[in-house]
């Protein structure tokens, strides 16, 4: 089985606690640590994840 890793840090799940995401059909993880700068600061991400620099993190209308 092969280990799952921080987006971020690249800690392992024998590390730290981390979350699950699903994106284009891949899951990728990230710790808690790390939450914040996907949700905030997506394009942080883009030297490990390149997609990241597409993520919106414009305020959207929820009505």
């Amino acid at each position: 089985m092969s280990e799952n890793k921080c987006l971020h840090c690249q800690r392992t799940s024998e590390q730290v606690p981390l979350l699950a995401l699903n994106y284009k059909n891949e899951t990728l993880w990230i710790c808690p640590q790390h939450l914040p700068i996907l949700i905030h600061k997506p394009t942080q991400l883009e030297e490990l994840f390149p997609e990241a620099k597409d993520w919106d993190v414009t305020e959207h209308d929820h009505d």
